[in-house]
């Protein structure tokens, strides 16, 4: 395992920081002053990291996108079928015990519509990053088809680009509402859709 250098250390840390304030903040909300504050790191520092704002932005996204699309690949590795993998991806959506889920932490709900508008490097991130993830669930309603698990599709990839859009629709509504309900029903609608037999 490499050895993250102190430099590397420090940008980790401001990534982290970074990450847990825009979560709850959003991306314009958040100032240098208070994310180099947060950080432990001294003010005139940042510059050393980013060259931008937008540039600090984009490396936040990698980021995220690498851990989250990492966490799917653990996933994808489980000795479990198709649906089991897929349901335990949906399943994550939805906070059982009310308490901070995926949907208060994934940035897609986030920060989809601001950076949309506010970056290109930054749009294009999360955009490469939604590709990666859809690719993987296409690989779940694949292996599921195989497995006798899920019922076949005739085309995976835009199955799984139809099943992430529902999703992230029921997380914002969700978050709107501060209510599990359409988070649980996009869950029921998966599993009658995709289970045989559900």
């Amino acid at each position: 395992m490499t050895r993250l250098t102190k430099s590397d250390q420090t940008r980790q840390t401001i990534l982290a920081t970074g990450r847990r304030l825009v979560t709850t903040g959003g991306f314009g909300a958040v100032g240098l002053s208070t994310l180099l504050k947060e950080s432990g790191v001294p003010k005139g520092s940042f510059y050393y990291y980013f060259p931008s704002k937008e540039a600090f932005g984009q490396a936040l996204l990698e980021d995220y996108v690498a851990d989250y699309l990492s966490q799917v690949d653990a996933l994808l590795a489980r000795d479990a079928t198709g649906a089991d993998k897929l349901m335990a991806f949906c399943a994550a959506w939805v906070d059982q015990e009310r308490e901070a889920g995926l949907v208060s932490t994934c940035l897609v709900v986030k920060l989809g519509a601001e950076v949309a508008d506010l970056s290109e490097a930054m749009r294009a991130v999360l955009d490469a990053g939604v590709k990666a993830l859809t690719g993987r669930l296409a690989q779940m309603l694949r292996e599921g088809g195989k497995d006798g698990s899920l019922i076949p599709q005739i085309d995976p990839q835009a199955v799984a680009e139809a099943l992430y859009a529902q999703w992230l629709g029921a997380a914002i509504l969700s978050k709107l509402s501060h209510d599990q309900g359409p988070l649980s029903r996009a869950l029921e609608d998966t599993r009658t859709r995709l289970i045989p037999g559900a």
